[in-house]
């Protein structure tokens, strides 16, 4: 499968450098919309046909593996049988929790969580959200998704002010998504998570790749340019869909969804092996 052409030079001299030098390469994806399709119901998700198994594969031959979602980082473990992958890092909670050797570290849960959790059905309730828009308790954060609602994007437009309120009074932030608005903790996003994975395994010829499909990801996105510009090679890669164009109006490379990450991983890997002889 041939490896396929990033549109900016940029990309390309970090695609170059990860085949050349996989050992110093850091490799990075979100979870949901990237290694997973976006489903209806969260709890179905599960990784595409064929990702965790690339994901194995490609382990031994690169320097660090790192999954960034906004999951709490046990569930997208589970949803991606990422403990079969070795030398993975699973940071949840778009970096609070980190997930290693089949262990979680945390900080503890703000007390605006437990406020949020305690007021948020009563919200929806007074904002009349229609049948279908649904509270998703992650532990950490709470999120309201409106995919199964009749008129997701209507629905969400009318929840955003409310919900901002209520995050505002909470101490949290909001995080908008593909027909999601979650209510987290501050203080990490995704582009600080993957500046502190980077600096713990920066070398001579490190290169990073990020893939991600949604608004979340635009931090990391942030980060790869930040990175490429103090002189470390950094690829940016879309998960395409047609709910998020932002994503792939910054990316250096753009894929099919989560099918196209697949093959991006079968390709790397594939120009890795032949490159090593």
């Amino acid at each position: 499968m041939p490896l396929p052409e990033p549109r900016s030079a940029k990309g390309a001299t970090a695609l170059e450098r990860i085949v050349r030098y996989p050992a110093e390469a850091v490799l990075s994806f979100d979870f949901d919309g990237t290694l997973a399709p976006i489903v209806s119901d969260p709890r179905d998700a599960r990784a595409y046909p064929g990702v965790t198994a690339e994901l194995q594969r490609l382990a031994p031959l690169v320097g660090r593996l790192v999954i960034i979602t906004g999951r709490p980082a046990e569930v997208a473990v589970e949803y991606g049988a990422l403990d079969s992958v070795e030398n993975i890092l699973v940071l949840g909670h778009y970096g609070l929790e980190r997930w290693e050797d089949g262990r979680v570290t945390a900080p503890g849960t703000p007390p605006g969580v437990a406020l949020v959790r305690e007021e948020l059905p009563g919200l929806l309730r007074k904002a009349q959200a229609p049948e279908g828009v649904a509270i998703e308790d992650k532990g950490r954060s709470l999120a309201v998704h409106t995919r199964r609602a009749p008129d997701p994007d209507s629905a969400l437009d009318a929840l955003r002010v409310p919900l901002a309120a209520l995050a505002q009074r909470a101490g949290l932030t909001v995080e908008p998504g593909r027909r999601v608005i979650e209510l987290r903790p501050d203080g990490m996003d995704k582009g600080a998570a993957l500046n502190l994975t980077v600096a713990d395994h920066r070398g001579e010829h490190t290169a990073v790749l990020y893939a991600g499909d949604d608004l979340g990801d635009l931090p990391a996105f942030d980060a790869v340019d930040r990175l490429a510009a103090e002189g470390t090679p950094g690829i940016t890669v879309c998960s395409g869909s047609d709910e998020v164009a932002t994503l792939a109006e910054r990316a250096d490379l753009v894929v099919d969804g989560p099918p196209g990450v697949a093959g991006l991983l079968t390709a790397l890997r594939e120009e890795i092996t032949a490159a090593a002889g």
